[in-house]
């Protein structure tokens, strides 16, 4: 599947492997709390890849599977697959063992793109970016502190 399919608006694109999907979870949190208080939910996409690379083979990849689609169901977010590793290849070279975030303009420019735990300065450049393209102020005040989201 091509990302020009989220083309018009802002993307966040996550890209884990299955032992890190929790490493971002503050960031994660923090974006749908500001989304869901400032009325922006639907102010750009959220693309979620799950790199299934390792789970590529009987019976493993049927499995791997299943246990994704039920992610999307108890989160209500579609999740995509990355069985063959394309996400760690050109043109993206993202790692393949980490998590990785990426923003990406309406027309499909990288503004933003970081590998690994995020710390509160990497945090906070990402939701200046964010809101520079969504022409709101995305600050550290913008409900990042209340409730919990995947």
């Amino acid at each position: 599947m091509a990302l020009s399919k989220w083309r018009g608006k802002p993307v966040i694109l996550f890209y884990e492997d299955r032992h890190s999907t929790t490493l971002n979870g503050q960031l994660k949190e923090s974006l749908f709390n500001r989304g869901r208080q400032m009325g922006l939910l639907d102010a750009a996409f959220v693309v979620a890849v799950a790199n299934l690379e390792s789970f590529d083979f009987f019976p493993a990849r049927d499995i791997a599977l299943s246990h994704v689609r039920d992610e999307e169901k108890k989160w209500n977010i579609p999740i995509l697959v990355d069985l063959k590793g394309t996400m760690s290849g050109a043109p993206w070279s993202l790692p393949k063992k980490t998590s990785s975030v990426m923003l990406l303009t309406p027309e499909g420019q990288v503004v933003f793109r970081y590998s690994g735990r995020m710390d509160r300065e990497e945090m906070d450049e990402f939701f200046q970016k964010l809101g520079r393209l969504l022409g709101r102020d995305m600050g550290a005040g913008a409900g990042a502190n209340e409730g919990a989201h995947p």
